[in-house]
């Protein structure tokens, strides 16, 4: 199974990769990880590649290889949309972080444009309020684990796997809100399902 994972700094996406990776060791698969990060810290985007199988022999995912793609930004998504399948999932948050360059030169900037291409180019899309789901639980630090669980059945991870990586890598004081975000997200991968906006036969 290969995943890519594409947001900006700041938005949890090396952790969520992290989850992944700890998540396909508890069912028993070997996982590799490799992360591009750059300017992270200044809000430039981040790129994580995680792979599990019965043997993975290199962590990066090739261009057109993914079998998930997991979103944070929508614009994000659109730029690594190469790596994924035709035939793959990509699960995308709909609120945009706006660019430092958009920033400087007053151009607006809300998302809508990429959401519109992902929806005209990608046949498996989930889209998800993020937004909502963070609001809900009562935390924005909870998007990453939101879009883990709008993406397990793509993943092809059990949620009590999930479950299980996440008590592990989080403190005690924020599992469930985390565990809140991963229902949620599984909440919203299900009605995407019943819309007909994806499917995973």
């Amino acid at each position: 199974m290969n995943c890519i994972l594409a947001g900006v700094g700041g938005q949890g996406t090396v952790l969520a990769s992290k989850l992944i990776a700890q998540a396909g060791r508890t069912a028993g698969r070997q996982v590799r990880t490799a992360e591009t990060i750059g300017m992270a810290q200044r809000g430039g985007c981040v790129v994580s590649h995680v792979r599990t199988g019965d043997v993975v022999l290199s962590p990066l995912v090739p261009l057109g290889q993914a079998d998930v793609l997991i979103g944070f930004e929508p614009a994000e998504a659109v730029r690594c949309l190469p790596y994924l399948k035709a035939e793959g999932t990509a699960i995308v948050c709909t609120k945009a972080v706006r660019p430092v360059t958009a920033s400087l030169t007053g151009s607006a900037y809300d998302g809508s444009e990429m959401v519109e291409y992902l929806q005209k180019n990608v046949p498996h899309l989930i889209l998800v309020d993020g937004e909502a789901i963070c609001a809900a639980v009562g935390s924005p630090r909870a998007l990453n684990v939101a879009l883990l669980g709008a993406a397990l059945p793509a993943l092809g991870i059990a949620p009590a796997d999930m479950e299980q990586a996440l008590r592990a890598s989080v403190r005690p004081q924020f599992v469930e809100m985390n565990l809140a975000a991963l229902r949620l997200g599984a909440q919203a991968q299900k009605k995407a399902d019943e819309k007909g906006e994806t499917d995973h036969d």
